[in-house]
């Protein structure tokens, strides 16, 4: 059974995950660690919960997801995983950073991609990609049908949806992956977004207004 530890960091406010199950092993999805407080905050949950982090997985490639990743490969050798069409995204921060007041270590480049209907397996858990872009090219969420948990990125939030503002965004391909592929998954599965607060499908089904 898969527990989730979530941490909201960066002047951003962006939710950080760590996964893990019974074995002791766990994915940390979306490192957002900006301050050395933040990175000490992470590893000492790592550290007294006595588990071992094997993948590290993005969402996507804003920089306020991307903030850490860096800092988890350095410090446990760990390349970032993401849909390869997030690779120009991710080499693009380094150009815009500075314009926001922001300090970026450059996140290592990725050598593997994920791809729709791959499995990422840990532990005794699995975890199934969903490829839901329109917030960013290549956007994907993280399905655990056993736990009936999502940690979908910014595609959905409580009550809204990610912004198609910026490039490669496009609100019509985001509703329309909302609708046919997270919408379809039970109602009661929990979703875990890239901000805020947790909601259910039940709930963005019956109560989004974007819908």
């Amino acid at each position: 059974m898969i527990s989730i530890k979530i941490f909201t960091f960066n002047p951003i406010r962006e939710n950080t995950y760590i996964l893990y199950d019974e074995s002791g092993e766990c994915v940390i999805i979306d490192p957002g660690c900006y301050e050395g407080f933040e990175q000490n905050e992470l590893v000492d949950f790592i550290k007294s919960t006595d588990l071992t982090p094997i993948l590290l997985l993005n969402t996507h490639c804003h920089i306020d997801h991307v903030f850490g990743n860096k800092f988890i490969f350095d410090q446990y050798g760990l390349l970032p995983i993401c849909h390869e069409l997030e690779l120009s995204i991710l080499q693009a921060i380094s150009s815009y950073a500075p314009s926001m007041g922001l300090l970026y270590e450059v996140s290592p480049i990725p050598r593997q991609f994920i791809e729709e209907f791959d499995e990422i397996n840990f532990g005794n858990s699995t975890l199934q990609v969903i490829f839901n872009p329109g917030h960013s090219p290549g956007s994907v969420s993280f399905y655990s049908k056993a736990d009936r948990l999502l940690v979908s990125g910014d595609a959905l939030f409580f009550e809204s949806i990610g912004r198609t503002d910026l490039p490669g965004g496009d609100s019509d391909t985001l509703l329309k992956n909302i609708k046919q592929k997270l919408f379809l998954l039970e109602g009661t599965t929990r979703v875990f977004p890239g901000h805020g607060r947790d909601t259910t499908i039940a709930h963005e089904i019956k109560f989004n207004p974007f819908f």
